[in-house]
């Protein structure tokens, strides 16, 4: 490969590393609101439904934006569509410090998701016009290792922030990076045709492996594809079984991720009490692992396709290899009263094999769709995806509450066999109010989450009973948060093997679309 960049030019991975750092962006920017549930719920009194609910604003947005954002690449352009897509989701970003209400994180919320869903059509988009098919893969699993990057660096910085400037800091400072990135791409980004820093070498290379395709203007303007003909070219998309197979990895898959990327933070303070910078560090390593995965990921699948297999079923046999690692992830609640370190390196494993899954479905668009169609078939398969994350969020905000106040629930029967039971009615009994003057019901917020103003508020009863009932309380809760957080777990152990199965069902075969 370096010889081969040598003789030819590499100017396509500065474009790749273009992509790299807008994906970083998006995923730092996404992060913020998990590193900051903890510091937020105290605040506004948020349940984990209340959390999901927030979340699903963010997802409902970026999966019925999805639909309309590869169409708007495709008939904008890379160069602009991509642009447009960053500044609307750093100013959402941004917003985020404005909000005062639930209701005020729903609508920032769904304002990025709508502003995010532009990035993997864009830069789905640009790998498919700057590398022949035989790169594409590890192309995509560079830049897709960026979510692994922004994932790392975001409990890394946004406690900080936090911790010497306040929460609203946080999302004021991470959502105006963005802004930066687009200075180096307006400079550096165009299509090949129309670059002047790629070499007549390169760009043979470039278009290698199949016919010459309508490339995208910087200006919006297709050679032989309308705004209108994009529109209605999309009803023809979903007849097609590589479309929906697609959709459906997409479906079950990305739920998963979501999943691991908003309640992870979480998943660590309800079993391990960790919270602020006390899960940099585990955050940080599981990511790094995450990147590893998105690398090799778009490499494995090469192997295949040096051996004669076209691209696909490369791709194929390389992601159902991929799809047996996350039933690894089984093993993280039977493991995890041992170390926390267990839970977070299986769960590594786990999101590694999301990554290397991710690189090579994303490919699969670009083997079998012509380039003028495959920001809109991406935009299709996230639309899917995202309702598959609004699916596994919200079921898991109603599992995590359920078994919470199943949890708290039992506390209060055995503190009446530890001559608590007086002390717990006239706790109750009590109307307990937070700085923003919500009403805080001890029936579904655990002791050890309750804000400082309403602790004093409960410790002018008795201090010293307040602290043996939480003391009480507390294993109580964690031992239901387990049995939850195991009953998820399951699932996303077993979603990519449902999902190879089904794809595999509706495209047994490399089979090239003519649109």
């Amino acid at each position: 490969m370096t010889e081969l960049n040598k003789t030819i030019g590499r100017y396509r991975w500065t474009i790749c590393s273009l992509v790299f750092f807008a994906t970083t962006i998006n995923y730092l920017d996404r992060q913020v609101l998990s590193l900051l549930k903890d510091t937020l719920e105290v605040q506004f009194n948020w349940s984990d439904t209340d959390y999901a609910n927030i979340v699903m604003a963010f997802q409902l947005a970026y999966a019925i934006s999805m639909l309309f954002a590869g169409r708007f690449i495709d008939w904008l352009g890379t160069k602009r569509g991509y642009a447009w897509s960053l500044i609307i989701w750093s100013f959402a970003a941004m917003g985020h410090a404005l909000a005062r209400t639930t209701g005020g994180f729903i609508l920032a919320r769904g304002l990025l998701g709508f502003g995010e869903s532009g990035n993997f059509p864009a830069a789905i988009k640009s790998v498919a016009e700057w590398f022949p098919k035989k790169e594409r893969a590890l192309a995509t699993g560079i830049f897709n290792s960026g979510t692994n990057l922004g994932a790392i660096l975001a409990p890394v910085i946004v406690p900080w922030i936090v911790k010497h400037l306040g929460w609203e800091a946080a999302f004021l400072i991470i959502g105006g990076i963005g802004f930066s990135w687009l200075i180096f791409w307006f400079w550096l980004y165009e299509v090949p045709s129309r670059s002047k820093r790629v070499t007549r070498a390169e760009y043979d290379y470039i278009h290698s492996d199949a016919p010459a395709e309508t490339e995208t203007s910087d200006t919006g303007v297709k050679e032989k594809v309308s705004f209108i003909s994009l529109m209605r070219s999309w009803g023809k998309l979903l007849k097609y079984k590589q479309t929906w197979a697609f959709s459906f990895g997409k479906f079950m898959t990305d739920g998963v991720w979501w999943f691991y990327l908003f309640w992870l933070p979480a998943y660590l303070k309800a079993q391990y009490g960790m919270t602020g910078m006390q899960v940099a560090f585990p955050l940080a390593v599981l990511y790094t692992m995450s990147t590893a995965g998105s690398i090799t990921g778009g490499w494995f699948p090469m192997y295949f396709i040096r051996k004669g297999f076209d691209p696909y079923t490369g791709r194929m046999r390389a992601m159902l290899l991929i799809a047996l690692f996350p039933l690894l992830v089984l093993l993280a609640q039977p493991l995890g009263g041992i170390s926390y370190w267990l839970p977070v390196l299986i769960i590594g494993i786990g999101t590694a094999a999301h990554q290397a899954w991710s690189a090579n479905i994303f490919t699969t668009v670009s083997d079998m769709f012509p380039k003028k169609t495959v920001a809109s078939v991406t935009g299709i398969g996230g639309m899917a995806g995202g309702f598959g994350g609004i699916v596994v969020n919200k079921v898991a905000g109603w599992i995590f509450d359920g078994f919470r106040h199943a949890g708290i629930s039992r506390s209060w029967i055995e503190a009446q066999g530890q001559d608590l039971g007086e002390f717990v009615d006239k706790i109750r009994s009590l109307t307990l109010i937070n700085k923003y003057d919500a009403i805080i019901d001890l029936d579904k917020v655990a002791l050890v989450n309750l804000p400082s103003e309403v602790v004093q508020q409960i410790q002018s009863v008795d201090p010293a009973l307040f602290e043996k009932l939480k003391t009480l309380q507390i294993p109580i809760v964690q031992d239901k948060m387990t049995a939850a957080y195991t009953i998820v777990f399951v699932f996303c152990a077993l979603a990519y093997l449902i999902a190879w199965v089904v794809m595999h069902f509706l495209v047994p075969k490399m089979k090239k679309i003519e649109i």
